[in-house]
Order: structure tokens, then sequence, then C-alpha cells
């Protein structure tokens, strides 16, 4: 069995995070395009920073839409909050399945949470400063007087 790519997204995932996006309804007056499918354009979110391309360069043939299309969706969703529930629920449901693995986590605590002992060191003053960067810009030639 091929392993899926990090765009696809499966059923169970679906169906989790559908009801977590915002519904938006089609204006009886002025209907225009139809919207993109929802799930088509999570795709294209997810496809962009998989493959490390711009979101101008989103291919069209993927259906995807356009990355504009997908870039404002991921707009609407993070003010809508929908990262932030899901990132809520995906953990809880994982811990239940005990489908978790912890092998290869980083974690980071807030400042002095290590058990009393400091995480951190407050540079004073900002640290020691760096030499001064020489100029790359051309100088005054010598006098030949």
């Amino acid at each position: 069995m091929s392993r899926p790519k990090p765009w696809e997204i499966d059923d169970d995932l679906w169906a989790l995070i559908e009801p977590l996006l915002p519904v938006v309804e089609r204006r009886p007056d002025h209907p225009g395009r139809k919207r993109l499918d929802d799930r088509k354009a999570l795709q294209g979110i997810l496809f962009v920073p998989a493959t490390d391309i711009q979101w101008e360069w989103l291919p069209q043939e993927l259906g995807f839409g356009s990355g504009m299309t997908c870039w404002r969706r991921l707009r609407d969703w993070n003010q809508a909050g929908v990262w932030q529930q899901l990132q809520a629920i995906l953990p809880a449901k994982l811990r239940g399945a005990n489908q978790l693995d912890f092998s290869r986590a980083a974690i980071d605590a807030p400042p002095g949470f290590a058990g009393g002992t400091p995480t951190h060191v407050r540079a004073l003053r900002g640290g020691p400063k760096p030499a001064r960067a020489r100029s790359t810009a051309p100088g005054r030639a010598r006098s030949t007087t």
C-alpha cells in the first residue's frame, strides 16, 4: 500500500475538521461562482508548505483552486479560530486512541517551569556586542599630490 501524501486528508480526519469550519452561505441575489470545496482548499493549504512553493505557484491542475483562494481560506479559518480548536481536539483524540508517539516530541515549557530550575538566563544589558562591521562601500582614493 502506498503512503499517503502529506496534503491528502483522509475521511476520518476530515470528519473532525469539517464541523470546525465556518459555513459560508451563497447570496441568493448575487450567487456568483460556486465556492471551492473546503476539503480541496485545505489540501491546497497543506500542499504549499509540503512542497515548499509560493502561494501563487500552486498548480491549478491539482484541483486545489488558486493559491490566493487557498491563502484567503487559511486567513479566514485562522480568524475564525479553526486551528486553535483543532489543536485542542486532535491531541485528546489521539491520546484516547493510544496513537500519540512521543519518541520524536519536543516540549517547550514556560520559563522557570522545569521543577524549580531556571530554564533560561536573561542576558543583562543585551549580552556582548559584536564588532562593528566593516563598510563595503568604496572609500576615497589616496591623494596623488
